[in-house]
């Protein structure tokens, strides 16, 4: 990226940038479709989240069903839920860590030290 003389190659910083859009678009998309599973009371709850944590669907085992303890039930039912959505975090990572690390490892550098006005540490 740094030219002869210290310049840098602004045409590679800007393909670069380019290509990791891409990349980031891409896997946004795959994660839009994705369906992640999550379960509670051995299977007897399970949802199903989307990559974007948006709950899709969630199935109940009729034997855990008792009109005298809704409550067990609405416990089971909020596990199942957190478990999916846990899970689609974990794809999240998977699928954007490596374009967050493209980034300098997680994001933009800390830029207070450079003396640019309206930024910490002016």
């Amino acid at each position: 990226m740094v030219q002869p003389g210290g310049g840098f190659d602004m045409q590679q910083i800007l393909q670069q940038a380019q290509k990791m859009q891409e990349q980031l678009v891409s896997a946004q998309d795959e994660l839009a479709k994705a369906e992640v599973t999550g379960t509670a009371g051995g299977g007897l709850v399970t949802a199903v989240v989307s990559g974007g944590l948006e709950l899709k669907s969630l199935t109940i085992d009729p034997k855990v069903v008792d009109p005298e303890d809704t409550e067990t039930l609405a416990d089971l039912v909020v596990a199942a839920v957190r478990d999916a959505t846990a899970n689609a975090q974990k794809l999240t990572e998977e699928k954007l860590g490596p374009l967050a690390g493209g980034l300098g490892g997680g994001g933009m550098p800390d830029l207070g030290g450079l003396g640019l006005p309206g930024l910490p540490g002016q």
